[in-house]
């Protein structure tokens, strides 16, 4: 059995191993890291050696560094952890799946009411539970203007009623939490990933945010925005933020992971829609909303729907993937998504 898993950021950590009796046997952890001194190599073996096939990644990792804080001389591990083996031994175990494990259905663009794309992500990953849907990368368009609220967001304290009224602009509670999102025609790039929870085993939250867009890092280096990921959930470059994500976790093991990033944002309007607080711009470094925004426009000169086809090239070159659209009961079950749920007043203020 072999499992693979590439530290973000660092080194490969490979784990070939066999079972007996319910018990890891005969491990052997190998990779292009660093380790000093040479020889606790053999430790990280040894603290594999006998666990449980079933062991947790937290029980696997606290093996290996109560194994190597027992040695009587320090050990360095560098380019990865003890987290990195833990997650690899889960995939060797078939207990993680891996990026090389799945094939994504890829959907492009597709112009919908916004309140649509966010009843799609209730209705997909549900579909992805019961098998009709392998997991997916989906790219958002819309065709109206449209303020999408986090789940634990309250109404009152995120959105100036007057400045929606003024601007037209209507209001719509995801399920996911986090920030709200300004979007208005051609403002802004939001896709959806839905993936298997197995592909984040043993990861923490935080870790999961920057593993599942390690992809988009490169796509947008390929355009020409040097990005990074500030943790928990913003994406931002060396000019400002340029994003946030947000994930929902689903009780039948599988993951949504959607991201904004601002494309031309009228920073003007979204600030007489918005009510965006001192507090939330204290740790961006900044006093102002429209500093705080930085689109794409100006840092790369590309035409959105260009930087979308970056995105979903880059993708599709990283990743296995076939071509897909949204089924007609896909659309179906969303429209009624949004007659009962997301288009109502209860729903929407839910917290006032």
């Amino acid at each position: 059995m072999h499992g693979e898993y590439k530290v973000r950021g660092g080194k490969l950590v490979s784990v070939e191993l066999t079972t007996r009796d319910g018990r890891i046997a005969a491990p052997h952890v190998f990779g292009d890291f660093f380790l000093e001194p040479d020889d606790a190599l053999e430790d990280l073996g040894a603290a594999l050696e006998g666990m449980s096939t079933e062991a947790t990644a937290a029980e696997l990792a606290a093996s290996i560094t109560d194994r190597l804080e027992a040695r009587p001389d320090p050990v360095e591990m560098i380019g990865f952890d003890a987290e990195a083996i833990a997650i690899a031994t889960r995939r060797a175990l078939g207990h993680a799946s891996s990026w090389e494990d799945l094939t994504f259905d890829v959907i492009p663009a597709v112009t919908l009411p916004p309140v649509m794309h966010v009843a799609l992500d209730e209705v997909l990953p549900l579909e992805v539970i019961a098998g009709r849907r392998r997991p997916h990368f989906r790219i958002w368009d819309w065709d109206s203007s449209l303020v999408v609220i986090g789940s634990y967001q309250s109404v009152r304290n995120e959105i100036d009623a007057e400045g929606a009224r003024k601007h037209g602009i209507g209001v719509v509670r995801r399920i996911t939490g986090g920030g709200a999102m300004f979007m208005e025609q051609g403002n802004c790039i939001t896709y959806s990933l839905v993936v298997p929870t197995s592909l984040v085993e043993g990861l923490s939250f935080e870790q999961a945010y920057a593993y599942l867009d390690d992809w988009v890092m490169g796509a947008l280096a390929e355009i020409g925005v040097k990005a990074r990921y500030v943790p928990l959930n913003d994406i931002a470059s060396e000019q400002g933020k340029i994003g946030g994500a947000a994930q929902r976790r689903f009780a039948g093991g599988v993951l949504l992971h959607h991201v904004t990033m601002s494309y031309d944002i009228d920073a003007d309007k979204m600030g007489e829609v918005l009510r965006i607080g001192k507090e939330k711009l204290s740790d961006k470094g900044t006093r102002s909303a429209n500093k705080r925004v930085d689109p794409m426009r100006s840092q790369t000169g590309l035409a959105r729907e260009q930087i979308i086809e970056g995105f979903l090239d880059h993708f599709r070159a990283r990743y296995d993937t076939e071509e897909s659209t949204y089924t007609e009961d896909e659309l179906s079950m969303a429209r009624e998504l949004v007659e009962t749920k997301f288009g109502t007043e209860e729903w929407t203020n839910r917290v006032p």
